[in-house]
């Protein structure tokens, strides 16, 4: 059986995207977004557990990222989770 490997994020964004242009024409972006879950405590407190998650963006998407994110921008990420060598 294959497994399933799929990420869905909405947060906001750390910082502008760093993007960097390899040879051959090839766009790549990297990013933070940060992801915030409202919890209620045991003691009835509301509290905000925020992630952080260091994205990778390649070529079209790279070039998107670049003209139209901005520090503090509201994103919905969808892809896949992969370790970076």
């Amino acid at each position: 059986m294959s497994g399933v490997n799929k990420v869905i994020l909405v947060g906001h964004l750390g910082k502008d995207p760093e993007v960097r242009h390899l040879e051959g024409g090839i766009s790549v972006a990297s990013f933070s977004l940060a992801t915030t879950e409202r919890i209620t405590n045991k003691n009835g407190e509301r509290q905000d557990l925020t992630e952080w998650h260091n994205i990778v963006v390649w070529r079209g998407l790279a070039d998107v990222a670049e003209k139209y994110l901005k520090k503090g921008s509201q994103i919905y990420l969808e892809g896949k989770i992969r370790r970076l060598s």
